[in-house]
Protein backbone atom coordinates (compact mmCIF):
# COMPACT_ATOMS: atom_id res chain seq x y z
CA UNK A 1 0.00 0.00 0.00
CA UNK A 2 1.04 3.47 -1.36
CA UNK A 3 0.10 6.16 1.26
CA UNK A 4 -0.07 9.69 0.28
CA UNK A 5 1.03 12.71 1.73
CA UNK A 6 -1.89 13.35 3.60
CA UNK A 7 -2.50 10.07 4.88
CA UNK A 8 -4.63 10.33 8.11
CA UNK A 9 -5.66 8.67 11.15
CA UNK A 10 -4.60 4.72 11.49
CA UNK A 11 -3.06 4.61 8.14
CA UNK A 12 -0.71 7.59 9.10
CA UNK A 13 0.42 6.27 12.45
CA UNK A 14 0.81 2.70 10.93
CA UNK A 15 3.37 4.13 7.94
CA UNK A 16 5.11 6.15 10.50
CA UNK A 17 5.76 3.23 12.71
CA UNK A 18 6.36 0.94 9.62
CA UNK A 19 9.38 3.50 8.78
CA UNK A 20 10.48 3.43 12.48
CA UNK A 21 10.46 -0.37 12.37
CA UNK A 22 13.70 -0.37 9.60
CA UNK A 23 15.48 1.35 11.62
CA UNK A 24 15.44 -0.87 15.29
CA UNK A 25 12.48 -2.91 17.04
CA UNK A 26 13.02 -1.61 20.71
CA UNK A 27 11.37 -3.86 23.35
CA UNK A 28 9.69 -0.65 24.68
CA UNK A 29 8.60 1.21 22.23
CA UNK A 30 6.48 4.22 22.68
CA UNK A 31 5.92 6.60 26.08
CA UNK A 32 2.84 8.95 26.34
CA UNK A 33 3.53 11.83 28.14
CA UNK A 34 1.35 15.30 28.19
CA UNK A 35 0.19 14.54 25.55
CA UNK A 36 3.12 14.11 23.48
CA UNK A 37 3.78 10.53 21.88
CA UNK A 38 7.30 9.84 22.26
CA UNK A 39 8.81 7.11 19.92
CA UNK A 40 11.41 5.31 22.37
CA UNK A 41 15.29 3.17 21.17
CA UNK A 42 15.45 4.82 18.15
CA UNK A 43 17.64 8.06 17.68
CA UNK A 44 16.93 10.69 15.03
CA UNK A 45 20.21 10.33 13.57
CA UNK A 46 20.27 7.07 12.91
CA UNK A 47 17.09 7.74 10.54
CA UNK A 48 17.76 8.68 6.44
CA UNK A 49 16.98 12.45 5.77
CA UNK A 50 14.15 10.89 3.42
CA UNK A 51 12.06 9.51 6.26
CA UNK A 52 12.87 12.19 8.29
CA UNK A 53 10.99 14.13 5.78
CA UNK A 54 8.55 11.29 5.58
CA UNK A 55 7.64 11.20 8.86
CA UNK A 56 7.37 15.11 9.61
CA UNK A 57 4.64 14.81 7.16
CA UNK A 58 3.13 11.70 9.02
CA UNK A 59 3.06 14.01 12.51
CA UNK A 60 6.27 13.23 13.78
CA UNK A 61 8.60 15.99 14.41
CA UNK A 62 12.24 15.56 15.77
CA UNK A 63 13.07 16.41 18.98
CA UNK A 64 16.80 18.43 19.34
CA UNK A 65 17.12 18.22 22.98
CA UNK A 66 15.90 14.90 23.69
CA UNK A 67 17.13 13.34 20.22
CA UNK A 68 14.11 11.81 19.97
CA UNK A 69 10.66 11.67 17.92
CA UNK A 70 7.39 13.22 19.50
CA UNK A 71 4.02 13.38 17.97
CA UNK A 72 1.29 16.07 19.52
CA UNK A 73 -0.77 14.52 16.49
CA UNK A 74 -0.81 11.18 18.13
CA UNK A 75 0.07 12.09 21.59
CA UNK A 76 -3.51 13.36 22.60
CA UNK A 77 -7.17 13.11 21.40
Amino acid sequence: MNEKPGAQGLDALIEALTIFRKYGNPRWPTNCTHDVLWICGISPEEVSTTDIQRLVELGFDVDEHDEAFQSFRFGSA
